[in-house]
């Protein structure tokens, strides 16, 4: 099984991710992981990452893209995977298209974590208070949300279009979201 999973910061996805790809016997995928295993290893495209990230700007797709292709083409990822943090423009949705078709793959459905946008930020700002995250202020939250429907929400319009799109109520313990999705997930 080769799936997507979405949602707004603060949905939870990292952790239902993590889970999700032991129970499909899949890789976790996650492009956070990807960049700093890259930078970690001095791989040519770490090396590139790092320069953008050092100076405070975001990695271009054309990286990041090669990134996840290379991940992609691992042995681990060829029969399941989960896609964590990719894509995040409608861009990468071609591009993910394109390298999926050239490793003779598909993605079998994106599944979208729904939350209330308020639940989310009462979410994040607990996990900043105990985790000490000064930054993680108010109204830092509420405009990475804002970030996250501007920008990334249009992706769920074009899997939804595709019959791709596997929406789950979010709000829960990890053991109760992670029934829904199993529960959810094409058979």
């Amino acid at each position: 099984m080769r799936l997507l999973i979405m949602g707004p910061p603060g949905a939870g996805k990292g952790t239902q991710a993590v889970s999700l790809a032991e129970r499909i016997g899949g890789a976790h995928i996650s492009t956070g992981d990807i960049f700093r295993a890259n930078i970690q290893q001095q791989t040519e495209l770490g090396k590139t990452a790092q320069r953008y990230s050092d100076a405070g700007e975001y990695v271009p797709d054309e990286v990041t893209n090669a990134m996840v292709k290379d991940r992609l083409a691992q042995d681990d990822a060829r029969e399941a995977f989960i896609l964590d943090g990719y894509p995040r423009t409608v861009g990468q949705v071609d591009t993910l298209d394109a390298i999926l078709d050239e490793l003779g793959n598909h993605l079998d459905g994106v599944i979208e974590l729904v939350v209330d946008p308020e639940e989310l930020i009462q979410r994040l700002l607990k996990r900043a208070e105990t985790s000490g995250r000064a930054d993680d202020t108010e109204d830092v939250i509420r405009h990475r949300q804002e970030v996250y429907t501007n920008e990334t929400a249009p992706l769920l319009a074009v899997y939804g279009s595709r019959g791709l799109l596997i929406q789950v109520d979010g709000v829960g313990d990890v053991d109760e979201v992670s029934h829904r999705i199993d529960a959810a997930l094409p058979s």
